[in-house]
């Protein structure tokens, strides 16, 4: 068996797919295996797939369901994965040649360190810029919290699992007619109980796209907000300070006002603070609806 799930959620992505599918035929370390969950594409994703498989250069599993959203796709992809480790990279990105073995070297510091869940890496644009900062180097085992609030590093960072670990905490809810929720809430669940080794080595290439949810976010906010109540009310309960849990508590009032829940103060694991953060949550709720006005 291979070390390493690569794991692929595509939507109607047949364009830019071939792109990520290059990129894994170059590393320079073939231990892995491309995971690709189809989250119900009408474009020619199955054919283009096949083609790949048919070409037999790389070991691929192509996966099709049902549309549930990018959460959905991370559901179907941590129940079929069995290797040791995955790492997600969207459709619209892609691994630099020597990711894989950078990965996997870095895993053999690690493996047999029961208390670590794996590894954070570095994004960097198609230019080769990192995106936002590096990890201070002398961190030596951190948790995705304190690479950003206590470390003070920004932008997004590659994170590489062991698959146990992942398997261990409860899938990402769906909501019915929605089809998103934000994949922090796996992650915030993870940092309570493991480390993650920092490697300032750049595991993916990112490439914005247009039609991606990161260029799309207040449209997301809108269209999903039972998926983004139910992330805010985690990060409520779990977070550390009361500005954090505020921030929170806003971002949730403005989502229950969406779905018109009139027990959001009952249902919020911090009411006091939730109660306070009520003018401002109308306030957001407001904004977004100007802001998106036309779009629904």
């Amino acid at each position: 068996m291979k070390t390493i799930t690569v794991f692929t959620p595509t939507y109607n992505r047949a364009y830019c797919l071939d792109q990520c599918y290059q990129s894994l035929i170059r590393q320079t370390n073939q231990d892995f295996v491309w995971l690709i969950i189809d989250d119900g594409s009408t474009d020619d994703t199955k054919t283009l797939v096949q083609s790949w498989i048919d070409e037999n250069k790389i070991d691929i599993i192509y996966h099709y369901q049902e549309n549930l959203g990018m959460h959905g796709g991370h559901n179907a992809a941590y129940r079929l994965i069995e290797t040791t480790l995955n790492v997600c990279i969207d459709s619209d990105d892609f691994m630099p040649d020597d990711a894989i073995e950078q990965i996997l070297k870095n895993w053999e510091l690690i493996k047999d360190k029961p208390h670590f869940a794996g590894l954070a890496g570095l994004d960097a644009n198609t230019k080769g810029d990192i995106i936002g900062t590096r990890i201070p180097d002398h961190v030596k085992e951190t948790t995705l919290y304190d690479i950003y609030h206590t470390h003070k590093a920004f932008g997004d960072k590659k994170l590489v699992y062991r698959t146990e670990v992942v398997k261990k905490y409860p899938a990402y809810p769906i909501f019915e007619g929605e089809r998103f929720v934000p994949l922090g809430y796996l992650y915030q669940l993870i940092d309570q109980d493991y480390k993650l080794l920092p490697v300032n080595e750049v595991f993916c290439i990112v490439e914005y796209l247009q039609d991606g949810s990161s260029m799309n976010m207040l449209k997301q906010y809108r269209r999903h907000p039972n998926g983004f109540a139910f992330s805010r009310k985690s990060r409520m309960k779990l977070g550390r300070s009361f500005k954090e849990k505020f921030k929170n508590a806003i971002h949730y009032v403005s989502s229950s006002m969406f779905v018109k829940n009139g027990a959001f103060l009952k249902e919020s694991p911090q009411k006091l603070i939730t109660m306070l953060a009520v003018p401002f949550g109308i306030a957001l709720n407001i904004y977004i609806r100007i802001k998106t006005r036309g779009e629904f």
